[in-house]
């Protein structure tokens, strides 16, 4: 796979305002929705936030939490929520100066304090943005992703031989299955993706949702169609067709200068590794062929970790308005953190790498 010679600065994709513009013009987030946009900005100064009357789409899950409080007798929603909607990667979660972004912050947090609103929730900052909320306020919880390093890699082979020889084995049969089951793999960047594809790819995505929930995804075809006309030059992907040229599967790449973000797949047919082909080891090939340090490809999934993602800290920040709610969730994350501590230990035991003579 060739890079495509991109030299131009490419900015962290869930911030861009055409991100946003595309979620908000198509209606994925809207108050219909349950994701009302009240952003705070100032000049160049925004910060993304959202009215949320519920929990859904956000990977950081606090339905227990709102059902104690709802028991409780006090209103949890609406909640504010700074994130990137439906999007579980790390990253930074406002632009411009920083000073202004937590002086509006700090604004905002009057006014939830007025409100009486129960909380406001940052999910998965920075961790360079963590330090800036230390204090009283906020609370930290911890989670667990997998990741996807690039060791100076020339090509996916070198990132094989650095595997013990069972699980190189493992994934070279699973690559080999694909390979022979007819299916014509390729991978096109945003200008190759055409309207009829963005359709076609839509379709597999409300697909996945309709197998696992028996529900609808939120992002709808028009989502997808503005995505491709406003951001192409941030997207790949990676589709496997049959013999007629059927689209079969597909999956949504975002990439910047140094961090490939796996977020969308769909499939109508099921091949056996299909999805790990197209979801992780394409883009294993796309991170080494841009030169990329990281692939974050998504959240949960210890499926990953035989096939070579590392297990990362994740974080999140809660501003609870009831003292009595808020320290019985400090309780609650400390007793979860120690289990964050034995898990991160346990997935590093099974990361399928060489041990050093």
């Amino acid at each position: 796979m060739a890079d495509t010679g991109n030299t131009t600065r490419l900015p962290y994709p869930f911030l861009r305002g055409e991100f946003f513009a595309a979620l908000e013009q198509s209606g994925a987030t809207s108050a219909e929705t349950g994701w009302q946009p009240q952003h705070l900005a100032d000049g160049d100064t925004f910060v993304p936030r959202y009215a949320k009357s519920h929990s859904r789409g956000e990977y950081v899950f606090d339905y227990s939490w709102a059902d104690a409080y709802q028991r409780a007798g006090l209103p949890y929603y609406p909640k504010w929520l700074t994130a990137i909607p439906f999007t579980p990667c790390g990253g930074p979660r406002w632009l411009g100066d920083e000073r202004r972004a937590l002086a509006l912050i700090g604004e905002a947090l009057e006014e939830a304090t007025e409100l009486q609103l129960s909380s406001w929730h940052i999910l998965f900052p920075q961790p360079a943005q963590l330090a800036l909320f230390e204090g009283d306020d906020w609370l930290l919880r911890r989670g667990v992703q997998y990741h996807w390093h690039n060791r100076s890699y020339a090509e996916f082979g070198d990132f094989t031989a650095q595997m013990n020889s069972r699980k190189r084995k493992m994934v070279n049969r699973e690559r080999r299955m694909v390979a022979d089951s007819g299916l014509e793999i390729s991978v096109l960047f945003g200008e190759q993706i055409d309207a009829a594809l963005w359709q076609q790819f839509h379709t597999l995505y409300q697909l996945t949702y309709l197998k696992r929930s028996g529900g609808r995804g939120y992002l709808n075809e028009a989502f997808f169609a503005q995505l491709g006309a406003s951001m192409a030059d941030q997207l790949a992907l990676a589709c496997a067709r049959d013999g007629s040229g059927r689209l079969i599967a597909a999956s949504l790449f975002f990439y910047d200068d140094s961090t490939l973000y796996g977020r969308y797949w769909g499939c109508m047919e099921e091949y056996d590794f299909l999805h790990f082909e197209l979801c992780y080891y394409r883009g294993i090939e796309l991170a080494i062929a841009r030169g990329l340090d990281r692939f974050d490809a998504g959240a949960q999934g210890e499926h990953k970790i035989v096939r070579g993602f590392e297990p990362v800290e994740t974080h999140s920040l809660h501003w609870l308005g009831e003292p009595n709610f808020r320290q019985a969730v400090a309780d609650f994350l400390r007793r979860e953190g120690d289990m964050i501590d034995d898990h991160l230990a346990a997935a590093a035991d099974m990361l399928p790498y060489k041990q050093p003579d």
